[in-house]
């Protein structure tokens, strides 16, 4: 009988799948991830299926979109029992750990969502999705110096150094030498803001240095605001591009044995359109890097596949064999089904359906706002949600959508 394998996922957050030398930004520098793309396959088309935090980790560690898996709103905690892919694999023989930022517990809405008072926040252990191990915080974005608690940590205490040098140390400790079967999430908020924060020593590019896209607006505010967000920004993916390069180093994780997944759980818009943060339907907020390397039996390279966050679990159940493998879908669907009443974010309820080649967003009531023809204008520069030339298009992927 053939070795149930392990299964790690590295989750980043706001790490927009255009941000990666892999994928041809001149502004990134990823080794680490540029040598590992070459060894795994590459969803260039994967997304999101909620651009923003709590939605869209819950829907990938339950394989259920939200709102139908519990998250309604940004505080609303996942409903303890909730099944995951976490408590799945862990009754059927595997060891289960999850490392650094949760995002899906009960928190004050009162509190600076920046500072110590979401790090501190307790998770108790029947709110920590399943997972035998536990090891992290809530939410706090302290990208430095972080504060963990968990199974061996009965109250919270601080770590000195980068969050993502911490927790992927301390990952690579739980992995090594473990016998398998084993599953094991690292939840790095890196890199999210405040993009200014120190990035273990890498200095932020010159914001003048920094290349834009051709959906920036020029010559005023947005992007000025851009480039010195983007200065930042880019610092941190340099940083955590080493710390999880260190971590792929574990042998436990060289094995032909472990099944390695890289990703995000949304992007960030940095100026395109002229907007800013998450939420929206644009590539910017919704595409998402993913790198799978699979135990066995996929040749590396770049597949133009559909993938979401949503198909995450049942890669696991397949590879541990408690699934078949099922073929890609043919549609993405992405929404947010409330609005976050955040500086920046998108404002309004909306649903979508995206392919690599269309993409349309409708508002609450199931009106069209966004019909983009990805083919054609890559960058959504023109929308056609009221072109009459369009309209059977639009209705077709309409009832998709219903």
């Amino acid at each position: 009988m053939t070795p149930r394998p392990n299964i790690l996922w590295v989750v980043t957050t706001q790490w927009r799948a255009q941000a990666c030398g892999f994928a041809g930004d001149p502004n990134a520098r990823t080794p680490a991830l540029d040598g590992f793309a070459r060894e795994s396959v590459r969803f260039a088309q994967a997304v999101t299926p909620h651009p923003f935090g709590p939605f869209a980790r819950a829907a990938m560690l339950t394989g259920i979109a939200s709102p139908e898996n519990g998250i309604r709103d940004y505080y609303d905690p996942l409903p303890a029992g909730t099944p995951t892919i976490a408590g799945e694999l862990g009754a059927n023989g595997y060891a289960t750990a999850f490392f650094g930022k949760w995002h899906l517990s009960r928190r004050d809405p009162a509190a600076p969502l920046v500072g110590e008072a979401h790090a501190l926040a307790p998770v108790p252990e029947e709110s920590r999705g399943g997972f035998g191990f536990w090891e992290g915080f809530e939410s706090g974005f302290l990208l430095n110096n972080p504060w963990l608690h968990g199974t061996r940590l009965e109250r919270p205490q601080r770590f000195e150094g980068y969050q993502s040098d911490v927790l992927c140390r301390r990952a690579a400790d739980w992995v090594g030498g473990r016998a398998g079967p084993w599953f094991c999430v690292v939840s790095l908020e890196a890199p999210h803001p405040p993009y200014e924060a120190p990035a273990a020593g890498v200095a932020p590019r010159d914001p003048r240095d920094i290349v834009l896209a051709a959906n920036v607006p020029r010559g005023g505010e947005v992007e000025t605001r851009a480039r010195r967000e983007l200065a930042g920004y880019y610092a941190h993916i340099e940083a955590t591009d080493r710390a999880i390069g260190r971590l792929l180093q574990v042998p436990e994780l060289r094995s032909a044995g472990t099944a390695v997944v890289f990703t995000s759980v949304h992007g960030d818009m940095h100026g395109a359109h002229g907007l800013f943060r998450k939420g929206w339907p644009h590539e910017e907020s919704i595409r998402v890097p993913l790198l799978v390397r699979p135990p066995t039996g996929r040749t590396p390279g770049v597949t133009a596949e559909l993938a979401s966050l949503l198909d995450l679990p049942r890669l696991a159940r397949t590879w541990a064999g408690l699934a078949p493998a099922e073929p890609a879908a043919s549609v993405q669907r992405i929404g947010m089904p409330s609005v976050v009443r955040l500086p920046h974010q998108c404002d309004r309820v909306w649903g979508g359906v995206r392919t690599a080649r269309r993409k349309l967003a409708v508002n609450a009531d199931g009106t069209p706002w966004l019909y983009f023809d990805l083919e054609a204008d890559p960058l959504e520069r023109e929308n056609l949600a009221s072109d009459p030339a369009r309209s059977s298009e639009i209705e077709d992927f309409s009832r998709q959508l219903a």
